[in-house]
């Protein structure tokens, strides 16, 4: 057995690593850079370092963004995208199971309408959709979101998590059925369990998309007190100025949720994203 060298070819693989990792960086020193200057220095010198830096700009974009300022935002941004990704992993799962277990002309007609719903533009439909919710009364409130994000993010919930169903084996789920279990409660103590790792990816993308939304949220809560972090942010762009500052503050207040819950689940994401799309 032979050890392996550290080569001129390694050394230059790793140098090519590296040069990548300090380009994605770069807009991550933009963004706390900027958020760290004053007004007429952001726009003066906006790639130069801060040695003088503001911090209390990030108090200021915290009390003055939107409506009721970051904090009410980023409370509808917690409220909907929780309730909406929990909304998703109760139905999207359940339902990708009776797709992928009870194979009939139904159940692949219910899967090719979901693949449609992936492949179909949302903004196609957004004027009947937003008259439709107008006249339920869901306009400018959380449940009329959180219905809103479940109906257009269920078919790639759906499509995911039945491509990972289908590479289980049925050993457990036929046990289960021995010993007299139902539909219901095998799917709830047995193949739910089994189903963590895509559940982490479901959880991150449903989560971001629904997280970073801004048209959306713009559309159906304008005018509103419900509104997100992405539509409070919009508060700091003007007519004729914006305080790309202050919007910089917002932004690496949005960024810190997202991203810690991102470098929570990642491991389960990557695992459940491979097993769905092998299956």
């Amino acid at each position: 057995m032979t050890l392996s060298r550290y080569t001129r070819r390694t050394l230059a693989r790793e140098l090519v690593l590296l040069l990548v990792a300090a380009v994605f960086c770069v807009p991550l020193y933009l963004l706390i850079a900027v958020s760290l200057k004053s007004f007429s220095d952001a726009y003066a010198a906006p790639l130069s370092f801060p040695w003088h830096a503001h911090w209390g700009n990030y108090s200021q974009a915290w009390r003055t963004g939107g409506r009721g300022g970051l904090a009410h935002g980023l409370q509808s941004s917690l409220v909907i995208t929780i309730s909406s990704v929990v909304s998703l992993v109760a139905i999207g799962s359940f339902c990708a199971y009776v797709i992928a277990r009870r194979a009939s002309r139904l159940t692949d007609a219910l899967y090719v309408a979901f693949v449609l719903g992936i492949i179909l533009p949302f903004v196609l439909a957004i004027v009947p959709l937003y008259v439709a919710m107008r006249h339920l009364g869901l306009l400018g409130n959380y449940l009329g979101m959180i219905v809103l994000n479940v109906g257009l993010l269920m078919p790639l919930t759906v499509f995911l998590y039945t491509g990972f169903i289908r590479a289980l084996p049925r050993d457990y789920e036929e046990a289960a059925w021995v010993d007299g279990a139902g539909t219901v409660r095998t799917f709830r103590r047995v193949v739910l369990p089994l189903l963590r790792p895509i559940t982490g990816t479901v959880a991150v993308l449903a989560g971001t998309v629904i997280w970073n939304e801004f048209f959306i949220a713009l559309v159906f809560l304008s005018g509103s007190r419900y509104e997100t972090l992405p539509v409070a942010l919009y508060s700091f762009v003007g007519e004729f100025t914006t305080q790309w500052n202050l919007v910089f503050c917002g932004v690496a207040i949005a960024l810190a949720p997202v991203l810690a819950f991102y470098l929570f689940a990642q491991r389960h994401m990557i695992r459940g994203f491979a097993s769905g799309l092998r299956g």
